[in-house]
């Protein structure tokens, strides 16, 4: 039986002749993108004449042309091209190569080097917002909740950033963290991660202090989906209490799952916040600019104005 090839969706190239020099988020859909308004408040704010567009597009090949543009400073990739974009760069950072998953490209000189803000993104949402990481999750269990590319990152910054030798994996799919689990051990940062399979497992097990939810909002249904929230609202309600990052924030970043841990006593750092410092960070490598010399205040506003748009 044949197969039917998925068509291509190719969108014209934005506008960029206005700007010195531009980037692009590339991915499809994305028309929902904060990128825009993230990266944008940014340039106007230091006064760069620098752009970023959307190219809402499937087109790989058309994406691979546009960056060519010598006025191109770089690029964020999102899905479904963030591994499929890595055998057309040149290098990657050491973050690209151990996540296996680029969202950035950046330029050295002529060549295109991949690298993966979003550990960053994970990583400084704690600890902007966390007044005694010591006392919530230094060296106490971190949890993903979730497979695939985003599990992976959270994993990475769990491990790597914020001193969780043990990682939780909660989640529907067994394929999926046994996937995960393969990849992060393969890059030498999975060897303290542990499927937790059902509530009684996890009945057993000491409290995490960060958890790291990656999976869309909406109520568990199968039977493998209710299990996997049982085992998270078991580890939410442990006595210690830490903070969870809801990495899902569209349509909305008040989810289901963040209110149950809401009502657990958890703190609860909303999607946005990862969305902000993994784009900030992109910043830094487009043009040098660290975070302390970023308008943080004013991409958050823009963001929260957003946000109440989408809320109306």
């Amino acid at each position: 039986m044949e197969t039917q090839q998925q068509e291509i969706v190719t969108c014209p190239a934005p506008a960029v002749d206005h700007f010195e020099r531009h980037g692009y988020l590339f991915g499809y859909p994305i028309a929902h993108s904060y990128s825009p308004f993230l990266h944008n408040t940014v340039f106007e704010q230091l006064g760069l004449p620098l752009g970023f567009s959307l190219l809402e597009s499937t087109d790989i090949d058309q994406f691979l042309r546009l960056i060519k543009d010598p006025r191109l400073y770089g690029s964020a990739v999102t899905m479904p091209f963030k591994v499929a974009i890595i055998p057309h760069l040149d290098d990657l950072t050491d973050e690209g190569r151990a996540v296996g998953a680029v969202n950035t490209i950046f330029r050295r000189g002529d060549k295109f080097i991949g690298t993966n803000t979003d550990t960053i993104g994970v990583r400084e949402s704690f600890y902007q917002n966390i007044a005694e990481p010591d006392k919530l999750f230094h060296g106490r269990p971190g949890m993903v909740i979730g497979g695939g590319g985003a599990a992976r990152s959270a994993v990475y910054a769990l491990v790597q950033f914020m001193k969780c030798r043990t990682v939780y994996l909660v989640n529907r799919d067994a394929g999926e963290v046994d996937a995960v689990i393969s990849w992060c051990k393969s890059q030498g940062y999975g060897d303290g991660l542990v499927h937790v399979t059902n509530a009684t497992q996890a009945e057993g097990l000491e409290g995490p202090g960060a958890i790291v939810a990656c999976v869309p909002n909406f109520p568990p249904s199968t039977d493998a989906e209710k299990e996997a929230r049982r085992v998270a609202e078991v580890f939410l309600n442990k006595p210690h209490k830490g903070a969870m990052l809801e990495m899902c924030y569209h349509p909305s970043p008040w989810t289901e799952l963040g209110g149950i841990a809401e009502k657990a006593g958890w703190q609860v750092i909303i999607g946005t916040e990862a969305m902000i410092y993994q784009g900030l960070q992109q910043h830094t490598y487009w043009h040098g600019r660290t975070l302390d010399q970023l308008p943080v205040k004013e991409v958050k506003e823009v963001i929260a104005k957003e946000l109440a748009k989408a809320r109306l």
